[in-house]
């Protein structure tokens, strides 16, 4: 869930609390290329007044149009598909052949909104079910593994903060990317043990643990939907939580550092047995070469690089700071310039 929806979510509350009557309305199922992925979200007010996106915009605009014109009439959810045709995929800005499909749902007491909202601030993953048929809402708590459903009679869709991200080390540079990752969403754990770091630590939204790194990632139990940073220097923080993590699916795994650094690093991450796949998986030194120099530009740098691969996006080569800098006088520290 990105802040767009959470914003949806806590406005549409915010809305019926003041005793308005709006429509939330939710991407399901697109065919071809789409602006928004399933999941999207869109509330349109009883006045047109709007909050969200499912599309480039004007999607947005004649779903406003409609309720303009005719209010807020239906009382049970319903279906709505955009760019059927070539002339309709044009007019709404989708590609050609590109469909999209809308979950319209009237919002009342009974939509469970402000439970939802207050879910979700507190940091939970929460599962929505909505009957299509009688407009009943029904929340559970969900795991990382579950995803948006739609079967015509039921729309689950899944609300939280769907991605995890550790971050081993409570530094200048640590805080920077700590707030980076809060704003898109994560749900960060930065870890540090050292006293002269965590007692002068001040991101209140992330937790921050004094246990020793390995344990932290095996309580943690890292999924798919989990990234590590490590950022200390200090090989006895970073490595054991590296050693740690390298053997879990988790889609990122990020050391900073100097080349010369990292490959002494996967030397002695062998001597843990992980082999070479394990080993290669770690991204060292972490980030793109965008030539970034301060702690802020480094912290755009990883963050970069780890959006990419929840993402799916190769990044070549030449952008990965290990082989763009290859050519570069070795003395140059990958933490100096990224």
């Amino acid at each position: 869930m990105d802040s767009v929806d959470m914003e949806v979510v806590r406005t549409a509350t915010r809305w019926l609390r003041e005793g308005h009557r709006a429509l939330l309305v939710a991407v399901v199922k697109t065919w071809g290329s789409s602006p928004r992925m399933p999941g999207s979200l869109l509330a349109v007010r009883e006045d047109g007044v709007a909050v969200g996106s499912v599309s480039g915009g004007c999607i947005e605009d004649d779903l406003i149009a409609q309720v303009r014109r005719a209010g807020i009439v239906e009382h049970l959810p319903r279906t709505l598909r955009y760019g059927i045709s070539a002339d309709e995929a044009h007019r709404f800005g989708l590609p050609c052949g590109g469909t999209i499909e809308l979950v319209l749902e009237p919002l009342s007491g009974a939509s469970g909104m402000a439970q939802l909202l207050d879910a979700l601030q507190a940091g939970r993953l929460v599962k929505r079910t909505l009957d299509m048929a009688t407009g009943e809402v029904q929340l559970a708590a969900a795991f990382a593994t579950d995803a948006l459903r739609f079967d015509g009679a039921t729309l689950q869709t899944v609300l939280g903060p769907r991605y995890r991200l550790l971050v081993i080390g409570g530094g200048q540079l640590s805080q920077y990317l700590t707030r980076m990752a809060i704003g898109l969403d994560y749900q960060v754990t930065v870890c540090d043990p050292r006293e002269e770091y965590a007692d002068v630590w001040d991101v209140p939204d992330a937790v921050l643990v004094r246990d020793m790194p390995d344990d932290i990632v095996m309580a943690m139990r890292l999924d798919e939907r989990s990234a590590v940073v490590a950022l200390t220097h200090d090989p006895k923080l970073d490595d054991l939580a590296l050693m740690e993590a390298l053997r879990t699916p988790a889609f990122y795994i990020g050391a900073l550092g100097s080349r010369r650094n990292n490959d002494a690093r996967r030397a002695r991450l062998r001597e843990f047995d992980l082999d070479d796949e394990q080993i290669s998986r770690m991204k060292g030194p972490a980030g793109l070469h965008i030539g970034s120099r301060t702690p802020p530009e480094i912290a755009i740098s990883i963050l970069a690089e780890l959006t990419a691969a929840k993402n799916g996006v190769g990044v070549p080569s030449q952008m990965q700071v290990r082989y763009a800098k290859a050519g570069r006088d070795g003395s140059i520290s990958s933490c100096a310039i990224q």
